[in-house]
């Protein structure tokens, strides 16, 4: 399965964790997760990181990561952010 992706960032896309893109003359928007792929894969991954983000004790550079984030942007965001890092 990990041979017909060319790079990293086709796995993202493939779970429905990247954004969606709106383009319509001069506008160019990024907007919410796409949500295509597999739903139980990425339900899985969203489950996880809030996992990682609000029950794991032990440190790690990607809880931190996602901590900082969540106080920034929201948990919600942060969660979504912490499973496409894990990808």
């Amino acid at each position: 399965m990990i041979q017909r992706f060319v790079r990293s960032s086709g796995v993202g896309a493939d779970f429905g964790l990247t954004a969606r893109r709106y383009q319509s003359g001069e506008v160019d928007r990024d907007g919410s997760v796409s949500k295509c792929g597999d739903t139980l894969t990425r339900t899985y991954l969203f489950e996880a990181a809030g996992t990682l983000l609000a029950r794991v004790a032990r440190w790690s550079a990607l809880k931190a990561w996602g901590a900082r984030l969540a106080r920034r942007i929201g948990s919600k965001k942060a969660r979504v952010a912490v499973a496409r890092n894990w990808l």
